[in-house]
Parts: structure tokens; C-alpha cells; sequence
């Protein structure tokens, strides 16, 4: 920078307007701990205690009703809550800087959304499909050159805010970019995952949202009820009674529901595509829905030969241990996804994300902690439940050239040979 340009950055006058740009202060934001609202009269309390009552019935009910549908409603459902999600907190940002008139604002953050679900809905279509693609040459073109083409596509919407920037405005235009490319990895990886946990059977999707429903149901009765004890400041109206009555209530709601849901083959096999459309597939259940037996650590089984007890193994279904997991997770973490969003809020002195939802607000109101248990299924199934599957293998065999599967086939070959399988 030239020392005529120095001079000039430093100016009263720019000084002036890097005021009107900058972020609040500490002083301004919420950390300066806003007057709390005085306690609600017990009839307001619970006239919103029967209103969030009253829209939660529908909500279950479409919920519900999408499901029945079938499993490409249920990923237009979550694309659709996505974009819902996407736009109450753009609106948080432009608001805030709607005075500026700053360019391109608006559209570039649509463009950003549309090329990062191309690219990560892309990869699952890419990975679960890509057998479909073989016969159509755009199709398999697409696919091959998939994450060049989502790339390029990104390049073309960062060129075009960098031709946007405008002096004085350089801190707030960059602060929003970062502001939006949050967003999208809040809202759309989570969501994509959401889905990908669908394709792996709808039990996947269903159970985990039904305990983060169920607790956060049970946390707000028990809070309701009986709190007195504040749990954390980012959320006043949280108390420890609801936290824990939420776990327990949770933990007897999962064991329930976990017994009931895997006798139901179209809840635990996975999605595939017929030829017209998506599909649950006839599966074998496989080895986490089946009766299982393991032998007991023999710590354990000593321990157990204290008190007279000879068990050496013990039989179960290991999804109930998996659905317990689940079911904790949901009541002791997923409630964070509440308080960030909480936390959020305060920062910039809202009462709710939107008002779409009488009683409950807008739609990160509800997907909060969503979002953060559809993240740790995905984690958790592709780290202890996934398996390699024979339709996978061939799946990824489609996207091998002519010389790669003669290759695989005499590799291949040899090995099975080897063994004496062949």
C-alpha cells in the first residue's frame, strides 16, 4: 500500500465510516446481558402452553403423513426445511445491513445455496446411484466430472463478490460472506446428512427425530410443571428439572419405540431407486436388527459368579444398544443445538429465528437440535453400524473404465483362488 493510500485509510473521514461499518462493540452486542423480561402472568403462560400444544399436533401429523408417502417426500420435506432454515438467517444478516444497499447481497447468497446443495446432494445421488447413470452419457459425464463442475460453479459466484466489493463497505460485505458460508455448513451439510441417513433406511431418520421430539416435549412438560432451578443462562426458561425429566421420559420413550419400529422391514431397510422412483427395498434385516449372542467379559462373568449367577453369554438385538445411545445422545447433547440457537438469539435480540410456527417461531426454532443429531447419526452409523455392501461394490465397479474391471476381475480371480473359494 503506498504511503498516499495510508494516509488516506486513516483519514477522520474513513474513520468516520468504519464506525458505521464495524460489528457492535462488546459494550453494544449481548454480552452487555439485556434486562430480563419480567416472569409471565400464569394465563399467558399457559395460553402458550396450549398454543405451541395445539401446532404441535399438525406438525406430528405431517410429519407422519410425509413418511407414509414415501422417501423421496421425506428428502423434499428436509430440502424444503433447509431452505426455510437458510432464509430466516439470511434475513437476520441483511436486515442488520439493509441500509448499505450493499450488491449482489441477496442473489449471491441463493447462488451459494444452490451450488453447495448441487455439490453435496450430488456426492449422495453420485454414491448411491451411480449404477443409473451407466446407460445415460449426460448422466454419467455429470457424475464423473461432478466436483470439477461444483467447483467451477463456486468460482464463478466468489468472482463475482469480489467484483462487488465496494469501498467502505469492505468489513461488512466480508463479514457477510463469512456470515453465509456458516450458514451453509450449518444448514446443508446437516441436512444432506439427514437424508443420507434416510437412504440407509428410514429407521435412521425416524427414530432419532422422534427422541429429540420426544425430549424436547418431555423438557418443556417437566420444565412447565415442575422447574425452578435455571440450567443455563442462554436460555432462561431451561431448568435442570425439565433437562433431567426430558432424559428419563427419553430413555423409556426410546426403548419403547426401538422394540417396535425393527419389525417393520420399510422402516429398517434402505432406500433404492426401481427405475421410476425411490423405494424401500426388500432386505434382509441384517446383523444389527437380528437376535445376536455375545460372550460376557470374563471380569463380568467373575464378578457375576459372586452372586451365585453363571451367565458366560448374553443375547440381544444390538440395535437396542445403538437406539440407546441414540436416545442419550438426544437428551444430554442434541439440547445444545437449542442453546447455541438460544445464544444466537441473543446476540442479536431476537425472540424467535421467524413467527411461521404459532408458539414455537420459525423453523431453526425446531431444527436446532435437529440438525446436530442428524450429524452424530450419520457419524455413528458409518463408524460402528455401516457395512460394505455387495450393491455398493458393484455400484462403485459402474464407474471403473473397461480395463480397470478386467483388471479387478483377474486381481480378483486370483485372490478367490487363492483361498480355494475358486
Amino acid at each position: 500500500m503506498s504511503d498516499e493510500d495510508a494516509m488516506q485509510s486513516d483519514s477522520p473521514q474513513n474513520l468516520r465510516n468504519r464506525k458505521k461499518d464495524r460489528l457492535p462493540s462488546k459494550e453494544e452486542d449481548e454480552d452487555s446481558a439485556p434486562t430480563p423480561a419480567p416472569p409471565q402472568p400464569p394465563s399467558n403462560k399457559w395460553k402458550n402452553a396450549w398454543t405451541r400444544f395445539l401446532f404441535s399436533i399438525p406438525m406430528i401429523g405431517g410429519f407422519i403423513l410425509i413418511l407414509w408417502l414415501g422417501p423421496f417426500y421425506v428428502a423434499l420435506l428436509v430440502v424444503s426445511l433447509q431452505v426455510k432454515s437458510f432464509h430466516e438467517l439470511m434475513v437476520i444478516g441483511h436486515s442488520k445491513y439493509s441500509s448499505l444497499e450493499l450488491p449482489w447481497y441477496r442473489v449471491l447468497n441463493w447462488y451459494f445455496l444452490g451450488v453447495a446443495n448441487y455439490f453435496f446432494f450430488g456426492e449422495s445421488l453420485t454414491s448411491y446411484f451411480r449404477n443409473l447413470f451407466i446407460g445415460e452419457d449426460y448422466l454419467n459425464k455429470l457424475a464423473n466430472y461432478h466436483r470439477f463442475i461444483s467447483y467451477w460453479l463456486y468460482l464463478g459466484g466468489f468472482i463475482v463478490f469480489v467484483l462487488s466489493l465496494r469501498k467502505k463497505k469492505y468489513t461488512v460485505q466480508f463479514t457477510l460472506f463469512g456470515w453465509t458460508h456458516l450458514v451453509l455448513m450449518l444448514v446443508v451439510v446437516s441436512s444432506t446428512l439427514i437424508v443420507q441417513n434416510m437412504f440407509n433406511g428410514t429407521y435412521w431418520l425416524l427414530y432419532p427425530a422422534s427422541m429429540v421430539i420426544c425430549n424436547d416435549i418431555m423438557a418443556y412438560f417437566f420444565g412447565f410443571c415442575f422447574g425452578k432451578t435455571p440450567l443455563i443462562k442462554l436460555s432462561p426458561k431451561k431448568t435442570w428439572e425439565g433437562f433431567i425429566g426430558g432424559f428419563f421420559a427419553t430413555m423409556v420413550f426410546g426403548v419403547l419405540v426401538s422394540k417396535t419400529m425393527y419389525q417393520f422391514k420399510h422402516l429398517i431397510c434402505p432406500v433404492e431407486y426401481d427405475g421410476s422412483a425411490l423405494v424401500i427395498s426388500n432386505c434382509d434385516p441384517g446383523y444389527v436388527f437380528n437376535q445376536q449372542t455375545f460372550d460376557l467379559p470374563l471380569g463380568i462373568q467373575g464378578l457375576l459368579s459372586l452372586f451365585g449367577v453363571s451367565w458366560n453369554t448374553v443375547s440381544f438385538r444390538p440395535i437396542h444398544f445403538h437406539g440407546a445411545v441414540m436416545a442419550m445422545f438426544a437428551s444430554l447433547i442434541a439440547p445444545f443445538g437449542g442453546f447455541f440457537a438460544s445464544g444466537f438469539k441473543r446476540a442479536f435480540k431476537l425472540k424467535d429465528f421467524g413467527d411461521l410456527i404459532p408458539g414455537h417461531g420459525g423453523v431453526i426454532d425446531r431444527m436446532d437440535c435437529q440438525f446436530l443429531m442428524g450429524t452424530f447419526v450419520f457419524v455413528y452409523y458409518f463408524s460402528f453400524i455401516k457395512s460394505v455392501s455387495v450393491n455398493s461394490v458393484i455400484q462403485i465397479i459402474h464407474g471403473m473404465s473397461g480395463e480397470s474391471q478386467l483388471e479387478l476381475h483377474k486381481t480378483l480371480g486370483d485372490l478367490l483362488a487363492t483361498r480355494g473359494l475358486l
